[in-house]
């Protein structure tokens, strides 16, 4: 039986001490320019410093108009470079494997904060976004792989490309949103060329010394579990991935689409022939018995997040003591603050997932 206190190898990249990883959690606590703020370096190594393995930044994007939400942590200009490399030679110094995970919001940029239209593989009227041209999905791809440079550069172990919850690359993957008739578009192998493009561009820029995750959606969003499943063994086939960070909304989900029989999406993904590529899942995972269950089913990394809020030591706190019970939300903003969340993350999780108690 695994245990949670296992260190985690990798292709490229240093050894995870334990398994637990902290989720890139949107918290809207950086500056309005993307620069590093204090409360965001002190939820940070807060984490780092209370045990766990691997501590990721939330959500940074990688063009200026592909911001998702505001006081989002910013990776697209050198004026980014001083507080990240700060950020990771802290998180570094704690034992921790630090990694800064790369976005673009696509259609779901926040334009009143961007100033700018937002963008998509294809008109949105929904949105109001509009199509990326040829040179500009060039460019995207080339900024994604300049952001992950510049990571490199201040001194981050590893990237992770977020590929999940409807964002751009999410986008460019679904046959519902992405609509072009170029080679970026039409057939799964053209709707991922995007995703594959940035892969082997920051594999070819980094080097082997660079770790690099990617973080799937399999449900939502137009995307289809089986395409996912054909994404997955592609980035394995690659030699180039480190991670897959499969965000399940819930480890228990059971996949009602066609071809799986309504297994649970953890056994579907667990399953998968992944040599030497670590599987990580996140998605209700909140008590000791939640962790070990996705040990047990064959995951090598439980991803933390809603509960890493709670207990910025989780890891700490359990190899203390084995019948540690883990809050639950909502609870004061009292605790929330001696937890290292700040009064603008304290705000978002009030009005967006009633986690504050009155």
């Amino acid at each position: 039986m695994s245990s949670p206190f296992d260190p985690v190898t990798f292709l490229h990249g240093p050894v995870m001490p334990n398994r637990f990883m902290l989720a890139p959690l949107t918290n809207q606590q950086s500056h309005a320019d993307g620069t590093l703020s204090e409360d965001e370096h002190r939820w940070l190594t807060m984490r780092a410093t209370g045990g766990f393995g691997l501590t990721m930044t939330c959500a940074a994007h990688v063009q200026a108009v592909g911001q998702g939400f505001p006081g989002q942590l910013g990776i697209f200009g050198e004026q980014h470079l001083e507080g990240l490399t700060r950020l990771a030679a802290d998180l570094n110094a704690a034992g921790t494997v630090s990694y800064a995970q790369l976005h673009h919001a696509g259609n779901r940029a926040v334009g009143d904060v961007t100033g700018q239209q937002p963008v998509c593989p294809s008109d949105d009227p929904e949105t109001g976004a509009r199509a990326l041209t040829g040179d500009e999905v060039q460019q995207v791809i080339a900024d994604f792989v300049a952001a992950a440079r510049r990571a490199q550069q201040a001194g981050f172990h590893g990237v992770e490309l977020h590929g999940a919850h409807g964002y751009l690359i999410c986008q460019f993957l679904s046959a519902e949103i992405n609509r072009r008739t170029d080679e970026y578009g039409g057939t799964l192998e053209g709707r991922a060329r995007l995703l594959f493009d940035i892969v082997a561009g920051i594999r070819r820029e980094c080097g082997p010394e660079l770790a690099l995750a990617v973080r799937l959606s399999p449900e939502r969003f137009g995307m289809q579990t089986a395409e996912i499943v054909e994404v997955y063994e592609r980035l394995v086939a690659s030699g180039d991935v480190d991670l897959i960070d499969m965000s399940l909304w819930d480890v228990r989900r059971v996949t009602d689409q066609p071809g799986f029989d309504d297994r649970p999406l953890l056994d579907v993904f667990a399953t998968l022939p992944r040599g030497e590529v670590r599987l990580g899942v996140a998605g209700k995972i909140h008590t000791p018995d939640d962790v070990q269950m996705v040990l047990d089913a064959g995951v090598d990394v439980p991803v933390l997040g809603r509960v890493a809020i709670l207990h910025h030591d989780y890891p700490r706190q359990l190899r203390a003591d084995a019948a540690f019970a883990p809050r639950r939300a909502p609870v004061p903003g009292d605790v929330l603050a001696a937890e290292g969340v700040s009064p603008s993350f304290v705000e978002y999780l009030a009005n967006t997932f009633r986690f504050v108690a009155d």
